[in-house]
């Protein structure tokens, strides 16, 4: 299983070399959502704005706040912004990649072979020396990604009763408070899937928002109760942190499955049982 991250000094490397990886910036956050106008004030050279909501998601609905896109129209955002079938691609937000990794699993659901995350985002390279540019950026050719959906491991609402009572480990990635269900700002329902185990996104990094070196990941789930042979799957408030976690599963060495309509999905149906409390 090949990495999912990449850091400054490699990245620096490749965009020197004679087939340069194709740059995303998916800045975003759950209260302020795209920052475009981050991304214009400085970006790294020659990389391309992803909208979360508008370009990695449908419009919210039955499905959940952030449904899988349709993947030609995701994909038709990708050629634009010069992603090919084989080139290769970083993603990266303003640091702890909790936006990137959206933008890396769906590249990665829809059949791409090569996709990264920079560790560390915007704050690594900058930290680093890196050049910044401003306005919009962006590949002047377009690219010819073909999306292929399926590709990587999906948990449905109708397999998850199963895969708790088969044994499966469903993490939550939430943070511990929504997970008890004491408070929850986004979604109109409190608390969890039965059988779930709370695991912080967040927990995936530093203080300076770098991911866990490998031991220390493979640590944390193990801990958690991720073993050999041990099915894993991961959910979050709808499928954007949750990505997040999928990554720092393959960076410990673990295959884990994503339930993209997650929590805001798992509330649309209320024969769906709800638990709160540890």
């Amino acid at each position: 299983m090949s990495t999912p991250l990449t850091d400054v000094a490699t990245l620096r490397a490749e965009l020197a070399g004679t087939a340069p990886p194709v740059l995303l910036d998916v800045r975003w956050a759950l209260a302020t959502h795209a920052d475009r106008d981050g991304y214009r004030a400085g970006h790294l050279p020659s990389a391309g704005f992803v909208d979360l909501d508008r370009d990695l998601a449908d419009p919210p609905g039955p499905e959940g706040r952030h449904p899988l896109p349709d993947p030609e129209r995701f994909a038709g955002v990708l050629r634009r912004l010069g992603v090919g079938s084989r080139t290769p691609v970083v993603c990266y937000d303003a640091g702890p990649g909790t936006a990137a990794a959206r933008a890396w699993w769906l590249l990665r659901f829809h059949g791409h072979p090569d996709v990264r995350v920079l560790d560390g985002g915007l704050a690594a390279w900058q930290a680093a020396g890196g050049p910044v540019e401003s306005g919009d950026g962006g590949s002047g050719e377009p690219g010819d990604f073909t999306p292929v959906p399926g590709r990587a491991l999906v948990l449905t609402a109708d397999e998850v009763p199963e895969f708790v009572a088969g044994g499966g480990l469903l993490l939550d990635a939430r943070d511990t408070d929504r997970f008890l269900g004491r408070t929850e700002p986004v979604d109109p329902v409190a608390g969890h899937i039965p059988g779930a185990v709370s695991a912080p996104t967040l927990n995936n990094v530093d203080e300076r928002g770098r991911f866990l070196v490998e031991s220390a990941l493979r640590s944390r789930f193990e801990d958690l109760g991720a073993r050999e042979g041990r099915q894993v799957a991961v959910y979050c408030g709808s499928g954007v942190t949750a990505a997040h976690q999928v990554l720092a599963l393959e960076a410990a060495g673990v295959a884990a499955a994503l339930y993209p309509g997650s929590w805001s999905h798992w509330i649309t149906d209320s024969a769906r049982e709800v638990a709160t409390g540890p």
